[in-house]
């Protein structure tokens, strides 16, 4: 994993968190917020600190050989033990905020003992990708490098069971994003494991540092992308469900809004068309315009009309709803096309009909079904066309 991959898995990372940025500044005190903010604000700085400029950077800077590695080290335990206490956070429970503050207060103790350890040892050579192998016989230094390994692996080991269980119980985004986030730091495991493998295979007389410095670096990668996913797909999925739902909708609703097209044009009752806006804004906007258009035709509601096509869509289904559907589709349609021009002279009682009968906003996706689809709606709108100046279907 070149320096490159580093940079690309922060910016990442950081992008995750600066899409929940601006909910941590509304919501600072919601310890779950606060918890994903962690886990992906450590999660980049792990990876900006363990790229090799980052590194050679640091130890130029202060003038220490191999200062990046308890900096990097300690954040790779702290991001650990953030993972651990966000999975403890979402599942909630009598014990939550004891478990998580045992977690916090445990890996407090471990980075306090890496930075311990590297004071007390000895490393004088800068070795920017391969320090767990160089140094792994070298004490304190040894005990520096075992303690954050095995710290990072119980942390992301007892998370991936945690969220790989609990995935199982529930249903929806939030198994999508606790499948993805036990697979990240399953990834993370991955990691840690391959980081002591090469550590012991060192101790035993062999040269693995290319699976504790390449393969490991691989599996790093791959946990932060899962990660992210794991953090934001609860988050994010409700509302690209919201959205999807919006567009079908929207795109439903099309032959409605074209048929009352001409009224909404002469009348000046749509409102101007949103830009760049989200299917839910467009969807209100579309919605708004076929309201107006059917309160200026409600003036010219035809109940006879109405009982007519019931009648014969009924006969035809046997879907009450949609023939209601189609009855309403085909006042409209016949409206639209009769209104041009020609005051509304509404027969006694047609105006309660209307009022008690106006179609409501979940049934104008079925009445835009039938404007498309219903031949019975063809006829009555064929029908309009051709009747006398006189006389309308709706007065």
């Amino acid at each position: 994993m070149n320096a490159a991959s580093h940079y690309v898995s922060a910016g990442v990372l950081w992008l995750g968190l600066t899409v929940r940025a601006p909910e941590l500044l509304r919501h600072r005190r919601d310890p779950s917020l606060r918890a994903i903010c962690a886990v992906l604000g450590l999660a980049g700085l792990c990876f900006l600190l363990g790229a090799p400029p980052t590194v050679g950077a640091i130890n130029d800077l202060s003038g220490v050989p191999n200062l990046a590695a308890p900096l990097t080290y300690a954040a790779i335990t702290a991001y650990g033990a953030a993972s651990q206490v966000l999975i403890v956070r979402w599942r909630g429970g009598e014990r939550m905020c004891r478990t998580a503050r045992r977690w916090i207060v445990a890996y407090a103790c471990v980075v306090v003992g890496i930075v311990v350890a590297f004071a007390l040892g000895d490393a004088p050579v800068e070795r920017r990708t391969d320090l767990d192998t160089y140094y792994a016989s070298t004490p304190y230094i040894r005990e520096m490098i075992l303690l954050y390994l095995l710290a990072h692996l119980v942390a992301v080991g007892s998370a991936t069971v945690s969220a790989l269980r609990w995935a199982r119980q529930v249903r929806g985004w939030l198994r999508a994003g606790l499948t993805a986030l036990g697979l990240g730091t399953l990834c993370g495991a991955g990691f840690s494991s391959a980081k002591l493998a090469a550590v012991v295979a060192h101790w035993c007389g062999r040269d693995w540092s290319a699976l504790g410095a390449d393969f490991s670096a691989t599996a790093a990668g791959a946990g932060a992308l899962l990660t992210v996913a794991g953090v934001l797909v609860p988050l994010a999925g409700p509302r690209l469900t919201e959205w999807w739902r919006a567009w079908r909708t929207y795109v439903r609703l099309e032959p409605l809004e074209r048929e009352l097209d001409d009224v909404l044009a002469r009348r000046a009752l749509r409102l101007p068309r949103p830009r760049w806006a989200s299917p839910v804004t467009r969807l209100v906007w579309r919605r708004t315009s076929i309201h107006n258009a059917l309160s200026h035709l409600d003036a010219y509601a035809d109940r006879e009309l109405y009982d007519r096509i019931l009648r014969a869509a009924l006969r035809l289904t046997g879907d009450p709803q949609r023939a209601s559907a189609t009855a309403w589709a085909a006042v409209i349609a016949t409206a639209a096309r009769r209104e041009t021009g020609r005051p509304a002279v509404r027969r006694s009682g047609d105006a309660e009909w209307f009022l008690e009968r106006a179609p409501e906003p979940a049934a104008l996706e079925r009445i835009a079904d039938a404007l498309a689809d219903s031949p019975l709606v063809r006829a009555a709108a064929s029908g309009a066309r051709t009747a006398p100046a006189g006389r309308s279907s709706w007065a």
